[in-house]
């Protein structure tokens, strides 16, 4: 007798080719039935007259899915047998709430390039070709399903050819909603410097005859524009710094495909995984010495920010153009990408010499992600295209909660169900641009998914922006979290971890529950709460929040606290020392910090490295440059017991060990290496102690300190050998952009009556 079942399947089953799948393997099994996309995932109805060949369909649904298809649940029905003619695919419904994911944009396939490359293929050369394996998604994306009258294609009507394959279940592009061709698809314009369209046949080739002159070009991929300069050319990165404001951050680039990355870098078998990827996302590659890339593209660093063309405009521009060409975010200093065409001519004057657009809209703007390969996995430092909006699983269900991030590598996470769903790098919320792209992202995230928060979580710092958006949100309730608190929880959470840990979080800055600014943090707790077991003893600031660019000031801080007076040293000549020593010794202006983060500034400062920063963390990466590997003995320190029994780690001994240092003619590398050493040996010998005093053998390491290879990989590695389980992040940014995560569990937590904060 015949028997029917229907199969409801969540999680990333549409715009992956997940439909043409089943309709193939229900074909091959002889069943008949339907499936369709539905606002809660896929369902399908399938009958057969032999249940072993109904128990195979489903067998085959997980083990043969799609690559890019995800299935996190699969709950099977027996309904009424009907009176079928064949296995069909049937029109989508929008009605229920939705529980379905949407896809990350995904770099172009294999097969897509075969074509793309091929003189005989009708899509030859075309810069947006795509399939259901690849091509834009979440950036087009209005609402779901996601389906083409609901993405930013829907103004595109598709010629015969296009809707032949659209709608053949056989076909590659079944379904596939960006599908298009040079008959009726999107099209490329170039632009002149005033956003003049310029009347040329080849906009690439203009484009790319630019580059080859040194002009700066700004390119519109997938999630927004790039700036692309010729990666080779001195005088054309250099122009490209000055115009953009970024004296002296490192720039991303693209090379033409994995053998010129392996001329340029070292790439392990986890490096060149990951830029094969189909996220491929930014890798930070050691470098190779001697080649032909501009020094100013990464100066003084080991690394270089590499990734291959992951849209087709990108592989036609770099078949035909430089082997390598710097591509960074299209973007004035610390503002977000651009991604809408009349925004980028204006927002880039004066920067652009050029600009290489099209005509399909970018819903939403999605940076570039990077990553980099660290204690074999691959990290996230800036969490984007690719990868966002994959949710994060988390162990348990609950209510649904917003977390809005901190004030700098501001994301935004929405928690629904066991999906976190952590957004794309949004930037400094300082910025106006980038609060503005805050409220469209956190808008965007909320009405693809249809959310229904119930609480807004927000960081302790009542100046962030993000606090004071969350505060204004009068129709819910808010809750305000310790920054470290939620940094802790963050790893807990990506690693589905429910129990207590000692979390070592070290960092800049963060509110502490006591006023001060926190960063050198030993916490023991879970996402329900915590409490301090051990941090760095407070210093002074002078200035406050602006020293933070000036380490020198905070070196001086440092030094006045450990010595009582600023000593003679060279990185102070020339400096307004009597300025400084008045407001340390009278204490005005200059809040106390238990920062790890500023402790890396004092050091480098003091070693004359970096005494004036042109980015966010530029001293600390510098001493680690310096130190290139750990080695020597490790500086002393001291600890005692606060008042509030929190174990205090004094770092005077440090800052006297490195004065000391400095004066016997003790090389730079060689006091960065015992610096480093230092780090490592001191939060090893704190979270013994602190599993002596709680049994904990569970360690998390959480912040944005830990994107020190040293550090990280030290500390890890160290813990391991001494018999810890050690935590960490590869999922979301150990960074600031992981925040937002931590927030929403916490905030959970708070709805089901467990919440106790900091003690």
């Amino acid at each position: 007798m015949a028997e029917r079942i229907r199969l409801v399947v969540q999680g990333t089953v549409q715009g992956v080719g997940f439909r043409p799948f089943v309709y193939r393997l229900a074909r091959e099994h002889g069943l008949k039935g339907f499936i369709r996309n539905t606002a809660s995932g896929v369902c399908i109805e399938a009958q057969g007259d032999d249940p072993a060949g109904l128990r195979r369909f489903r067998r085959d649904l997980e083990r043969k899915a799609p690559p890019l298809a995800r299935i996190e649940s699969m709950d099977v029905f027996p309904v009424d047998v009907l009176d079928d003619p064949d296995f069909v695919i049937v029109q989508s419904k929008s009605d229920g709430a939705v529980e379905t994911l949407v896809p990350p944009d995904i770099a172009l396939c294999g097969d897509c390039r075969r074509e793309l490359l091929d003189p005989s293929d009708r899509r030859y050369g075309y810069p947006f070709i795509n399939c259901t394996n690849c091509g834009p998604r979440y950036t087009i994306v209005e609402k779901i399903p996601y389906d083409r009258p609901f993405t930013s294609m829907k103004g595109f009507v598709m010629c015969p050819d296009c809707e032949r394959e659209y709608h053949d279940p056989m076909s590659r592009r079944f379904h596939a909603q960006p599908d298009a061709c040079p008959v009726c698809g999107p099209r490329l314009v170039f632009l002149d410097a005033q956003g003049g369209a310029v009347d040329c046949d080849d906009p690439p080739g203009r484009a790319l005859e630019m580059i080859r002159r040194g002009a700066i070009i700004a390119v519109k991929g997938i999630g927004g524009f790039h700036l692309a300069a010729d990666a080779a050319d001195d005088r054309a990165v250099e122009l490209l710094r000055r115009r953009k404001g970024r004296e002296e951050k490192p720039f991303a680039v693209m090379v033409r495909d994995i053998g010129t990355a392996e001329r340029f870098c070292f790439l392990s078998p986890g490096e060149r995984e990951a830029l094969l990827s189909p996220e491929a996302p930014v890798v930070l590659l050691r470098r190779r010495a001697g080649r032909t890339l501009s020094e100013h593209v990464a100066p003084g660093n080991d690394r270089l920010g590499v990734m291959l063309p992951y849209s087709p405009l990108h592989v036609l521009m770099m078949e035909r153009g430089p082997e390598a060409l710097v591509m960074t975010s299209a973007n004035a200093c610390d503002e977000p990408i651009a991604f809408d065409n009349d925004e980028a001519v204006s927002r880039l004057e004066g920067i652009a010499d050029g600009f290489l657009v099209h005509d399909r809209p970018v819903h939403v703007g999605c940076d570039d992600s990077v990553t980099v390969f660290l204690h074999g996995k691959l990290r996230q430092i800036r969490r984007s295209r690719g990868y966002v909006p994959a949710p994060v699983l988390v162990s348990g269900d609950g209510p649904q909660v917003l977390g809005v991030g901190a004030e700098i590598k501001n994301t935004v996470c929405l928690l629904k169900e066991r999906h976190a769903i952590v957004s794309q790098h949004v930037g400094d919320l300082k910025n106006f641009e980038a609060y503005e792209h805050f409220h469209c992202v956190r808008d965007h995230l909320q009405r693809i998914f249809q959310a229904s928060v119930e609480l807004i979580v927000r960081d302790m710092h009542p100046s962030y922006l993000s606090s004071q958006w969350a505060e204004g949100q009068h129709s819910l309730p808010v809750l305000a979290v310790q920054h470290h608190h939620a940094h802790l929880a963050s790893c807990l959470a990506e690693n589905r971890c429910d129990d207590p840990a000692i979390g070592v979080v070290l960092d800049g800055t963060g509110f502490g529950t006591d006023g001060t600014v926190w960063g050198g943090e030993v916490l023991v707790g879970d996402a329900s709460g915590a409490s301090r077991f051990a941090s760095f003893e407070p210093v002074p600031l002078p200035g406050g929040d602006a020293a933070t660019a000036h380490p020198w000031k905070v070196a001086a801080g440092y030094l006045h606290h450990a010595c009582g007076a600023l000593p003679e040293l060279d990185f102070l000549e020339g400096r307004d020392r009597a300025g400084v020593s008045e407001i340390l010794d009278k204490r005005i202006g200059s809040p106390l910090t238990s920062s790890c983060g500023r402790l890396f500034d004092a050091v480098a400062a003091m070693c004359n490295l970096c005494c004036d920063s042109a980015y966010e963390g530029q001293a600390a990466v510098e001493l680690m440059q310096a130190a290139g590997r750990l080695d020597g003995e490790p500086f002393g320190w001291e600890t005692s017991r606060h008042d509030d029994g929190r174990l205090l780690v004094h770092h005077g001994p440090i800052v006297l060990g490195v004065l000391a240092a400095l004066r016997s003619g003790g090389t730079v590398t060689h006091i960065s290496r015992r610096f480093h050493v230092t780090i490592v040996e001191l939060f090893y010998d704190i979270v013994s102690r602190a599993s002596v005093d709680t049994g904990l053998k569970r360690v998390v390491l959480s912040g944005g300190v830990f994107q020190n290879p040293l550090v990280f990989e030290g500390l890890a590695r160290k813990l391991e050998h001494g018999g810890f389980t050690v935590l960490t992040h590869s999922s979301v940014p150990c960074n600031d952009g992981g925040l937002s995560l931590g927030q929403a569990v916490i905030g959970r937590e708070f709805l089901k009556g467990r919440y106790r904060g900091v003690e």
